[in-house]
């Protein structure tokens, strides 16, 4: 994937930067506030982005239909990721919701 200048821009809201075939091709660094696809035209399997906390660790959620749990992505104005992400570490536990490409952190989240 190569991703455009512009992209890495400080974006306040988050956004799909572009799709990719296999997780393999998912850049190292992706841009702040961005979500990269993994799959074909038609159907998406994975959605991949760097945790909103900033600590270092990549979120993959999966978006397969075949498989459970499985996670929704709605682009209809702005980015929608649903459930809500529940990363627990072996020190910390991130868990929030992308809403109208926004994050609202949960209580219980060690942000």
């Amino acid at each position: 994937m190569k991703i455009s200048w512009w992209e890495w821009l400080p974006f306040w809201r988050w956004r799909v930067i572009g799709q990719v075939g296999s997780a393999d091709e998912v850049p190292d660094r992706l841009p702040r506030n961005a979500v990269a696809l993994v799959g074909d035209g038609s159907r998406t399997k994975w959605i991949v982005f760097d945790c909103p906390c900033r600590k270092g660790h990549r979120i993959m959620l999966n978006a397969d239909v075949a498989r459970r749990p499985r996670w929704t992505l709605k682009q209809v104005q702005r980015l929608t990721i649903s459930p809500s992400i529940d990363y627990r570490g072996s020190e910390r536990r991130c868990h929030y919701n992308i809403r109208s490409g926004r994050i609202e952190w949960a209580r219980d989240s060690d942000r």
